[in-house]
């Protein structure tokens, strides 16, 4: 049994690719809009014991370039609670295994 939740943005192509990666195998999922609700600090230490801080904070987004990150020295925990835009999209949780990005390969060997 699948408990899947997508961290997402609904304005992030791959965002919307994941939905309907899940809606498309009638596979029933639940959304967190990051625009309206940031990760939680327990939801942000499961996804960054599964796949590292570094591989979820958007660099090249532009949440990044306009808090100046890439000039002042910071905590990317404590920016990414207080800036859930930062966050590389879509974050897709089933109970431990979590993947960053659209994912497809995985998802598949979660059934």
């Amino acid at each position: 049994m699948m408990n899947i939740q997508i961290f997402g943005i609904k304005k992030c192509r791959d965002t919307q690719k994941a939905e309907r990666y899940f809606k498309e195998r009638s596979i029933p999922y639940h959304y967190v809009d990051l625009t309206i609700r940031a990760m939680s600090k327990g939801e942000l230490d499961k996804v960054k014991t599964a796949v590292g801080l570094e591989n979820i904070i958007d660099k090249a987004g532009k949440e990044y370039a306009k808090l100046n990150l890439k000039y002042i020295v910071h905590d990317t925990e404590e920016m990414l609670l207080a800036h859930p835009l930062l966050l590389k999209t879509p974050i897709v949780r089933n109970g431990s295994r979590i993947t960053v990005g659209y994912q497809p390969e995985s998802w598949r060997e979660w059934d």
